[in-house]
């Protein structure tokens, strides 16, 4: 009796968070079919995995950032995904992902794994907070690129941990430095986030790890030699 007890609340907490997810309404729009880029989309990636990886990385971004509740979280109801004909990679504005056919089409690598990665990162910027606009930019870059990490698709061109100039200089960089913030206090970039939910102060990093996010970084810097 208690084995079929735990295994209907099993049930009940995998449907409680399908429901969670399936809250927010995904679209994939190929905008660049024309190209090479939009045809190795369709080909090699394609809109049905797209709206299956989109939703799966909402779920994972709500885990890094301890977000169980609603109320927790921005209020998003549709996150849409364009390909685009463009350059660079990715970029995020509000509740939009607009992705390169470019970067796609020229790919080398593995471009799917790739894919994945940037929606991890692209993501993550419709989920965090951003301190309503006063949170340095290379935070928020390394905050999103952090959760890339922690779900297993940093490239390999991205720079070793203990290597960088500034602990702001975003993307891999602060990604790197974060995650050994958070070995310092798991839930560190977590409740970082949900202080920034409402401005944003150096002085969080005083709060969550008692020292300036200065010496942090200075520790961090000594642990691996002062890497270049």
């Amino acid at each position: 009796m208690v084995a079929h007890h735990m295994f209907l609340l099993s049930l009940l907490v995998i449907a409680t968070t399908m429901q969670a997810t399936h809250a927010v309404n995904y679209v994939v729009t190929n905008n660049a079919r024309n190209t090479a880029g939009g045809v190795r989309f369709d080909n090699e990636i394609g809109a049905d995995y797209s709206r299956q990886i989109l939703p799966t990385a909402t779920d994972f971004i709500w885990r890094i950032f301890q977000q169980p509740n609603e109320a927790d979280r921005k209020s998003v109801q549709q996150v849409s995904l364009f390909i685009d004909n463009m350059d660079g990679v990715a970029y995020t504005v509000n509740n939009e992902i607009h992705f390169s056919a470019n970067y796609i089409g020229g790919y080398s690598g593995d471009v799917k794994r790739e894919f994945t990665g940037v929606i991890y990162h692209e993501m993550t910027h419709v989920w965090q907070w951003n301190g309503n606009g006063q949170a340095p930019g290379g935070l928020i870059e390394g905050i999103a690129d952090f959760v890339r990490l922690k779900a297993n698709y940093a490239p390999s061109h991205w720079v070793r941990a203990g290597q960088g100039d500034r602990w702001d200089q975003g993307y891999d960089v602060t990604a790197r430095f974060l995650d050994y913030c958070n070995s310092l206090r798991n839930g560190f970039v977590a409740e970082l986030n949900k202080k920034m939910r409402s401005g944003y102060n150096a002085s969080y990093f005083v709060d969550l790890l008692g020292k300036t996010v200065d010496q942090l970084w200075s520790d961090y810097k000594a642990m691996y030699g002062n890497s270049k």
